[in-house]
């Protein structure tokens, strides 16, 4: 596959977590041919050991989003899984989490993501609403992932995902995962829909466990309820 982007490590430097101290790899990539809906995207690396010429990694490529890793949303499950990421990580005592700009909503950008979120607010499920928009179901690419492993210097990983899609586009870029790893936080009444979506139409291996359901529940009226919702 030709590269249509230009790439650069800029800097690095230590960045003290709760989690522990990482060392933050700052990266750019800035399209070159012309790509008006892919101009320069600024991505992070948090390294913890020694990952130069290292087999079986443990890696966490985690896609941006804004509602849920910095608002804390309920609607998916964005946020829990980059602190777990984290957290597994510093207590392998050697990983990477690279965290990838650009990949709000699966790619589609924040105003889009919140203009589906008000597609499924009428009932549509995660699928539905992107199309619905005129956006694609997922537009996520992982070239930009695949250099930062290889500067890196990663010889093969360990990959922290349900997705078994972004495994196989990482090795199809040239990164043996030697492994997939389950990487699931317990589900609840705001995401379990949105979960079970992403399992039943898109093929992530979930299990979705139920967290304490009761304490999260939004009170509805039960003939309102969408009879496709598992908790319905």
């Amino acid at each position: 596959m030709q590269n249509m982007f230009s790439f650069d490590h800029i800097s690095h430097a230590t960045l003290p977590t709760r989690h522990g101290e990482f060392v933050a790899y700052a990266f750019r990539e800035c399209a070159t041919n012309n790509d008006p809906g892919h101009e320069c995207l600024e991505h992070l690396a948090l390294v913890r050991g020694d990952v130069q010429n290292a087999s079986d990694v443990l890696v966490r490529v985690h896609s941006e989003c804004l509602t849920g890793d910095v608002f804390g949303s309920r609607r998916c499950d964005c946020g829990e899984q980059l602190d777990l990421a984290l957290q597994r990580v510093a207590e392998a005592g050697r990983g990477v989490v690279i965290y990838m700009r650009g990949h709000e909503g699966r790619a589609i950008g924040l105003v889009n993501k919140i203009a589906a979120y008000a597609q499924q607010d009428e009932g549509l499920d995660t699928v539905e609403a992107n199309l619905a928009i005129g956006q694609p179901i997922d537009a996520r690419r992982y070239d930009a992932a695949a250099e930062i492993l290889r500067h890196l210097g990663v010889k093969s990983i360990r990959l922290l995902s349900n997705n078994p899609r972004k495994a196989s586009e990482l090795n199809a870029l040239g990164i043996v995962v030697s492994e997939q790893l389950p990487h699931e936080t317990a589900s609840h009444a705001q995401n379990h829909h949105y979960l079970s979506t992403k399992r039943d139409r898109m093929g992530h291996l979930l299990d979705l466990p139920l967290g304490v359901v009761a304490a999260d529940a939004v009170q509805t009226d039960p003939a309102s309820r969408d009879p496709h919702d598992p908790l319905a």
